[in-house]
């Protein structure tokens, strides 16, 4: 295949003697992009049932895509054909395998027409076009060059770096303007066309990077389900100013809800989202969004005002009796920001507010975020390094939780800083300090400042199957008090503790080759003794600001302190003994079993508690404490947790997680959860597939204790390559009020278009562990995510 001489007489060649820049590519891909009303969205799509089926498969003939989009103008085009037909006139024919190429674009077509003089030009002939990001097949292609005006006919696409394809009865283009008629977008293979955009004109302006749809509908099967008469969307990655979509829900306590986010594109590197929202039960609140990004940092500031609630005069029974009501405007901030200072050193804040302690229950749907009873705002100064972490900071607390008071809250640190630095001294010792010093402050509670400084020395001694490591701190802590938390304390206003923190932390490694049921493995034994001194030193008269007993479990047989913050310091002398056992595939390398026991011998009474009206720890034995973990096989996992005290003879905890995958998507977890009088739960969830595209969700969390359901759900869900319709019921309890609440949720998806209703896949993940095979929790997922308002796990009484 090539060209004959008199190519250079139409075409002149360049010195290195290729043909550069004589003929213009048609900007088809710039067309077919106008028609993506749905631009980089779909990118986090499922598309795992998807067959392997395009709408445009791959040109044999196409050389590998070369260079990117941005090299084009700096590139060569190059022409080759079967035959060249140069006549006396200026029109030249290209006949057979005709082919253009330049970077990453090919030409190819059955025969082209060029008209120098007039620059006029015909493509004739499965056209096809080909770049890093689409293919394209169409039957004709005709224009002018001088005019640059370009009509291609009757075409089909395929989009390769992200999915999608469709097809356009006809393009018109000149320059920067263009002209789509009887366009297509879907992300359904054409033999499974679940859902398809549809749009009997598109006008595009690709300078701009806009375009408008008119008669624009979605079809679903054959059937449209939903008509917009004017539409305007982006077609590339610029920022614009316009709406997102729309956010539609219904229930009893809102009404109809409907939310409008309007983007506003202020700058390169800040933004803003106004979020009017009707609620026809309630009335109309504002919500906003800020952002900003910069070399040293970044930021968001985010709001909500509603100016009049009509929620307590529905309900006023909710709020009768209520220390704190509901004010009259309702409203929340949140400020979350960091910047990078010097070397090792940020800034960071993340503030919140809300304006009643009713704000989080009347605004949420979900049992978990209703669960913050406080809200935490924190902003300080921070720093790292190889052997060190710092921080200067200070927080605050506002209470969140209606049936609470402000006693309950926790102290504001106005101000904290802290030290934590451990390094190598020579060839045998670590040494290193934990300090901090706070001042406390509480707006119904008595203050002080305290001061914890803990150095140690250790010695790290460790070979191929043993190691030992002796360490001795100190612990020193010096309170300053006000003169009713002095006089509450015994008197004195200036306490002081200081005493010795001895340990020895041992272990062995044995280890040998086994085989069970035909299959190899590498069995470990690993005893392990934690030996712990610590004087006894009356401390009933120093304050408690943020110190509280630590859940009993296997992490804490080698602590030195069974207390939270420096308030109490345990006095010590007793002995853990441990061991575990695995057992790790020599085929695969996977853990499939690992079980460890242990128990803590107390050789003298432990007399330090939080208050004098607590029992001291007698010597003796602790609760036994066992974990095992088995995964069977590749489909079984299991774990529990057991703890049996010998001296009542009792179990003081039992948790047993087990969960099973079925097929590809499936997944059935069961788990039970019993601890000594606080909780006996149990709690079973599924997602079972019935078929390859139908599946049923559910789960039961029962209190036994209580005789109370926590969370129902069932449901049934179909989805396809392209398409999920989701239908949920829900009954779950509110965490304060203790009623029972109850939803039903219908959601049908457009995978890389968005879903209408109330969206159901983040509300089945947090409550069916493995929902999303990626996201394999032991540990339910909190529905609140990193920005959301902290919030501790107990209130101080």
């Amino acid at each position: 295949m090539g060209t004959s001489g008199k190519l250079a007489d139409v075409f002149p060649a360049q010195p290195d003697g290729r043909v550069r820049n004589s003929f213009r590519f048609l900007p088809l891909s710039l067309c077919i992009a106008a028609a993506l009303p749905v631009h980089a969205q779909g990118l986090d799509d499922d598309w795992r049932l998807c067959p392997l089926e395009d709408a445009v498969p791959p040109f044999l003939d196409a050389p590998e895509p070369v260079g990117t989009p941005a090299d084009r103008e700096n590139l060569p085009t190059d022409i080759a054909g079967d035959a060249l037909d140069a006549s006396e006139s200026a029109s030249t024919v290209f006949q057979g395998n005709v082919e253009l190429t330049r970077g990453d674009q090919f030409l190819g077509t059955d025969q082209l027409t060029y008209d120098s003089e007039t620059g006029t030009y015909v493509a004739e002939g499965s056209v096809r076009y080909q770049d890093s990001g689409m293919r394209i097949l169409a039957e004709r292609a005709h224009g002018d060059q001088e005019t640059d005006r370009h009509t291609i006919e009757d075409l089909r696409y395929q989009l390769i770096e992200r999915r999608g394809n469709g097809g356009a009865e006809k393009i018109e283009l000149q320059g920067e303007q263009g002209l789509l008629l009887g366009s297509t977008y879907s992300t359904c293979p054409p033999s499974e066309r679940g859902w398809e955009l549809r749009a009997d004109r598109i006008d595009i302006d690709t300078e701009e990077g806009l375009a408008v749809a008119r008669q624009a509908s979605i079809r679903i099967g054959k059937v449209p389900v939903l008509y917009v008469p004017w539409l305007m969307f982006p077609i590339d990655d610029r920022r614009r100013t316009g709406l997102l979509w729309p956010s539609i829900r219904l229930s009893g306590r809102n009404g109809f809800d409907y939310e409008q986010p309007v983007y506003l594109n202020l700058a390169p590197n800040y933004d803003a989202t106004l979020s009017p929202r009707i609620m026809t039960e309630r009335g109309a609140m504002l919500g906003a969004e800020f952002r900003w990004l910069y070399r040293g940092g970044r930021g968001i500031l985010e709001g909500a005002w509603m100016p009049t609630d009509k929620l307590p005069e529905n309900e006023p029974e909710r709020y009768a009796g209520s220390r704190t009501p509901p004010t009259d405007d309702r409203g929340t901030f949140k400020f979350n920001a960091t910047h990078a200072l010097w070397g090792n050193w940020r800034a960071q804040a993340n503030l919140g507010w809300v304006s009643d302690p009713h704000y989080l229950e009347d605004f949420s749907n979900s049992q978990y975020g209703m669960s913050a009873w406080n809200i935490r705002s924190a902003l300080g100064v921070y720093g790292r390094g190889r052997y060190w972490d710092a921080g200067v900071m200070a927080d605050h607390n506002q209470l969140a939780d209606y049936t609470l008071t402000e006693r309950n809250l926790r102290y504001d640190r106005m101000p904290r800083g802290y030290l934590n630095w451990a390094q190598p001294v020579g060839d045998w010792f670590e040494a290193g300090i934990n300090a901090e010093a706070v001042k406390f402050q509480h707006d119904v509670r008595d203050e002080g400042s305290r001061l914890d400084l803990k150095p140690y020395l250790a010695m790290p001694l460790e070979g191929p199957s043993w190691y030992v490591t002796p360490k001795l701190a100190w612990r020193y802590t010096a309170w300053q008090l006000d003169d009713a938390l002095a006089a509450a304390n015994g008197g004195e206003d200036s306490p002081t503790r200081s005493l010795p923190i001895t340990s020895l932390d041992a272990g062995l490694f044995f280890d040998r080759q086994v085989e069970i049921a035909g299959e190899s493995f590498l069995n470990t034994l690993e005893p392990r003794i934690y030996y712990l001194n610590v004087p006894y030193e009356d401390q009933a008269g120093l304050p408690r600001f943020d110190t509280n007993p630590m859940t009993f479990s296997w992490g804490q047989l080698f602590r030195d302190n069974r207390f939270t913050g420096p308030d109490r310091q345990i006095d010590a002398n007793q002995l853990t003994t441990a061991v575990t056992t695995r057992l790790i595939s020599e085929e695969d390398g996977r853990e499939r079993l690992a079980a460890s026991i242990g128990q803590i011998h107390y050789f003298e009474d432990s007399r330090v508690t939080l208050n004098r009206n607590q029992a001291p720890l007698e010597r003796g034995r602790s609760a036994w404490v066992a974990d095992v973990g088995v995964a069977p096989g590749d489909r079984w996992t299991i774990n529990a947790s057991y703890q049996w005290d010998p001296k009542e003879r009792r179990e003081d905890l039992i948790s047993l997680r087990t969960r099973y995958l079925v097929g590809d998507t499936g997944v059935v977890n069961l788990g039970y959860r019993y601890r000594r009088n606080l909780a006996e739960q149990v709690d079973f969830s599924f997602l079972y597939p019935v078929s390859r595209d139908w599946s049923l969700v559910g789960r039961y969390y029962y209190s036994l204790d209580q005789r109370k359901l926590i969370e129902s759900i069932g449901g049934v869900q179909w989805e396809s390559c392209c398409m999920a319709v989701r239908l949920v019921a829900r009954r779950y309890i509110r965490h304060r009020s203790g009623e029972l609440d109850d939803s039903l949720r219908f959601e049908i998806e457009l995978k890389g278009l968005g879903s209408a209703g109330q969206k159901s896949g983040e509300l089945l993940r947090r409550a069916i562990l493995g929902y999303e095979r990626d996201d394999l929790y032991l540990v339910p997922p909190s529905s609140l995510d990193s920005d959301s308002f902290d919030s501790s796990l107990d209130p101080i009484p």
